[in-house]
């Protein structure tokens, strides 16, 4: 079959794009580099390759090409509606053939999303063949948990590493894989492929979650011994920030069949969104709260709720069963901290820069310190009373801060996780990821 592929202007002829602007800010950044590659992609999840391929079209890289059995049509849709200028040769089939390889022809990338060794090893040995770099990632069941590896391949690696990283299962089948360590893994996937396009250094380990020895404590809690019942599919949920760490909680929550969420926050969809928040193609001037309610409510029936205002001391949080920390200034998260502290609700924050972030989990069943405390937050913000101050939407516009997709979407698929980790009765650390680091996290 040929592959299919939408028409495109020459990207010479493309003008500049006001939705890139936060990450062509960041020093060194070469988005002419993005525009101009080919990345090829091989997969068999149609939630994890869709989740790369909008990532890839949310980061300015124009030009795929994707072998797989299907692509989430949701996900397919946001792609072409975040990037105007993306283009996608797509072959509906398993990259099961070293004939696929011509699908490929011209690509800078490789990127092999699939659960089959047969197709690891046709992409590796292309890769070898070629002189090209590759990123391998995927995600498995083990011990009953669920988990995921990923490595950066080029050429002068040592092969012998590579066997960490290739699937038991032989032969192609359609996956359904695990929808929050997909978003988690795309993430990771997408940073690596943007560092090989940008000739930055790559991971030099086989990246695993969870960590060796860092399964989380179980049995330490039960159900039973709880001051407060854990959460259920049903608990209502409130996500504080419905930017770009928010639209990914709340993608991650909505997967996983929580659907009684609550989204806090007072700001528009902006142009300059769109390169991180994925969910918002189609809603520049709308309130993000109420757009990312509306969103999850038409992808997943979640019955979601919008609240467009700033999180202050009045604000009620006591009918929470949990409360997702998404906001971007230190004021707001001590003032979550302090006020899921007093109410002992779970506080999950989130927080991230363009190559770090952490998630910092307050349980008061477990005690501990609060976010805020944790992180030092009262040094960097002062004594005395302190309160969330409405934002001049014009700072926005002339102070902008640096940002892209990749730590937002690894940070709210890890927040995401935690929580899930916590209602099963595990007592999840706190993570703390840096692209650049030795160790991611």
């Amino acid at each position: 079959m040929t592959p299919s592929e939408n028409p495109r202007p020459s990207l010479n002829e493309l003008p500049p794009d006001e939705r890139l602007d936060r990450q062509v800010r960041i020093p060194g950044w070469n988005q002419e580099a993005l525009a101009q590659a080919r990345v090829g992609v091989a997969g068999d999840d149609p939630w994890l390759t869709g989740l790369l391929v909008t990532g890839a079209a949310a980061l300015g890289i124009n030009q795929l090409a994707v072998a797989a059995p299907a692509l989430d049509s949701r996900l397919l849709t946001a792609a072409r509606g975040l990037n105007p200028h993306f283009r996608l040769a797509f072959f509906p089939g398993y990259f099961s053939h070293f004939l696929l390889e011509d699908l490929f022809r011209g690509a800078r990338v490789l990127v092999d999303l699939s659960h089959y060794a047969l197709a690891s090893k046709l992409l590796l040995g292309a890769a070898h063949r070629r002189g090209l770099p590759l990123v391998r990632g995927y995600d498995f069941q083990e011990d009953h948990a669920a988990r995921f590896r990923m490595f950066t391949y080029r050429p002068g690696r040592e092969w012998q590493e590579l066997l960490a990283v290739l699937p038991e299962p032989q032969l192609p089948s359609l996956r359904r894989g695990d929808p929050v360590l997909a978003i988690i893994l795309a993430g990771l996937v997408l940073e690596e492929t943007k560092k090989l396009l940008l000739g930055e250094e790559v991971t030099p380990e086989v990246i695993s979650y969870p960590p060796a020895g860092e399964q989380g404590e179980t049995g330490s809690q039960t159900a039973g011994t709880r001051t407060s019942p854990l959460p259920s599919g049903a608990s209502p949920l409130a996500v504080v920030g419905a930017g770009a760490l928010g639209t990914f909680v709340g993608l991650g929550l909505a997967a996983l069949g929580f659907t009684n969420l609550t989204f806090l926050d007072p700001d528009p969809v902006e142009v300059t969104n769109l390169n991180r928040q994925i969910l918002f193609w189609d809603a520049v001037g709308r309130p993000k709260a109420e757009a990312l309610a509306g969103r999850l409510q038409e992808w997943f029936g979640a019955s979601g709720r919008a609240e467009t205002a700033l999180v202050s001391r009045t604000t009620d949080l006591s009918g929470y069963a949990a409360v997702f920390d998404c906001t971007d200034n230190f004021e707001s998260r001590i003032v979550l901290s302090e006020k899921c502290r007093d109410a002992g609700i779970i506080l999950i924050s989130g927080g991230t820069g363009v190559e770090a972030g952490q998630v910092v989990i307050y349980d008061p069943d477990r005690g501990g310190p609060t976010p805020a405390e944790l992180l030092g937050l009262y040094d960097l913000v002062g004594e005395g009373d302190i309160e969330v101050k409405a934002r001049e939407r014009a700072s926005c516009v002339y102070a902008p801060e640096t940002a892209v997709i990749m730590t937002n979407q690894v940070i709210g698929g890890f927040m995401v996780d935690a929580f899930r980790r916590l209602t099963a009765g595990e007592s999840p650390a706190n993570l703390f990821y840096d692209a650049r680091g030795e160790k991611m996290f």
